[in-house]
């Protein structure tokens, strides 16, 4: 099939050169004209693995990228991934989200066949139907439910490993209100759906649109249960992640996402949860679970620098902080964790040495004036402490590395790092 898709971040890249491979012919439209020229000379503008060679293969062939929204008129069906950031009450702001659309709305004012439309972005329910339908309908000239189709089709793909989340989804989800939408959603993911276990999730938009949300909102709500569980079991004396592992093997439970920590960042589960509890609000209903949640998350990473205060004043003292990426396999520090540590850190007058394998020039931006070192080793010479913010593989496998500190107190985050004698370790649970 012949797909446009709006918009050229990490869902949109990814999502388009995965449909590339899987043989349809695609059409990235995106207004930022390095991004356009990077794909169609075959490299992402995005870190993202496996992402890379999906590009080179296909961008300026059967992928193409440009700022032309006329040649939406081209393809089938175009998928809408523009971002919908959060406004300071949480909720979304659909400014660029609706320039888009009205952009696409006047491509498609002459296009003679009909055409479907599907919100990939994460919006709150309602959006689709409320908001992008009409303004469509408006600007195109077309009827909805005639020549011109809407429908949602949620992305559930996780930063680091979003290329291998789309070809082994749990589950495809298709909110659709027509046969021919409904259709269409069919024969594109035909290749996917062929290939892989995925369950078909046939349902209504505004169903589509929430189970986006309730999915991202569940996931961490249950990181955040798990921290508050793991902060127990340390005032406890008790090994959270023995604990875990016996809790995880009760099959309504399972184990995954499991592993308590500094808790969760990205661009995904704060800006949904947020979202959420906004909608909610928005009805007059107080979601009194997931505010709990966001609670706990905003007080693991200073539990993490009260762990550090037990062994060290950090006032003047060099303190290393290892990872900057809210996850590994990423280059994104948003939300990430890092930042209320560093934070923290220098509201506490430490000297902070700083690293990360990819996403060093990100946070660069956000603290221009904090040391970066160029490697883990750097990063521990002569430090009073460090502390694991990331769960980079490269971290767990330090072992003298901390021998190179002035005092090696290590408190892990993320608990990768091997306790062993010389070092003083304190893992956050």
């Amino acid at each position: 099939m012949n797909i446009s898709i709006v918009g050229s971040g990490y869902v949109g890249t990814t999502v388009a050169a995965c449909f590339a491979d899987y043989g349809h012919e695609v059409t990235n439209v995106d207004i930022d004209e390095d991004i356009v020229t990077a794909i169609n000379e075959g490299e992402t503008p995005i870190h993202e693995p496996g992402l890379d060679d999906l590009v080179a293969e296909y961008g300026g062939d059967r992928l193409r990228a440009t700022a032309d929204y006329a040649t939406i008129q081209d393809t089938d069906v175009t998928f809408l991934a523009l971002p919908t950031p959060p406004q300071e009450d949480g909720s979304i702001d659909l400014d660029i989200f609706k320039s888009g659309v009205r952009s696409l709305g006047e491509a498609l004012a002459s296009k003679d066949d009909s055409h479907l439309v599907v919100v990939k972005s994460t919006v709150v329910p309602g959006t689709t139907e409320d908001t992008v339908a009409p303004l469509l309908a408006d600007i195109s000239g077309k009827t909805l439910d005639d020549d011109l189709h809407v429908a949602m089709n949620p992305e559930f793909l996780r930063e680091g490993s979003a290329v291998a989340d789309f070809r082994n989804p749990d589950k495809i989800v298709f909110g659709a209100c027509t046969d021919l939408a409904r259709e269409r959603l069919r024969d594109v993911f035909d290749p996917l759906l062929t290939d892989s276990e995925a369950a078909l999730v046939e349902t209504g938009i505004r169903e589509a649109e929430m189970i986006k949300y309730a999915n991202n909102a569940f996931l961490a709500s249950k990181v955040s249960l798990v921290n508050e569980l793991g902060n127990i079991c340390k005032e406890y004396g008790v090994d959270a992640y023995e604990v875990a592992d016996a809790v995880g093997l009760d099959d309504r439970i399972s184990e995954r996402f499991l592993r308590s920590g500094v808790g969760w960042g990205g661009s995904c589960f704060p800006k949904d949860v947020a979202a959420l509890i906004a909608a909610a609000r928005d009805a007059e209903y107080e979601p009194a679970l997931l505010e709990a949640a966001v609670e706990v998350n905003d007080r693991q990473p200073e539990r993490m620098l009260d762990l550090l205060e037990t062994h060290l004043d950090p006032t003047g003292k060099r303190v290393a902080v290892l990872g900057l990426a809210f996850k590994s396999g990423t280059d994104d520090v948003r939300n990430s964790r890092a930042i209320p540590v560093i934070e923290g850190l220098r509201e506490r007058g430490a000297d902070v040495v700083a690293y990360d394998p990819v996403a060093t020039e990100n946070m660069r931006e956000r603290f221009p004036d904090i040391e970066y070192a160029d490697s883990t080793r750097d990063a521990l010479d002569d430090a009073s402490a460090a502390l694991v913010v990331t769960d980079w593989d490269e971290f767990a496998a330090l072992d003298r590395e901390f021998d190179r500190m002035a005092t090696p107190i290590v408190v892990d985050g993320r608990r990768i790092v091997e306790p062993h004698e010389g070092i003083t370790y304190e893992g956050l649970t």
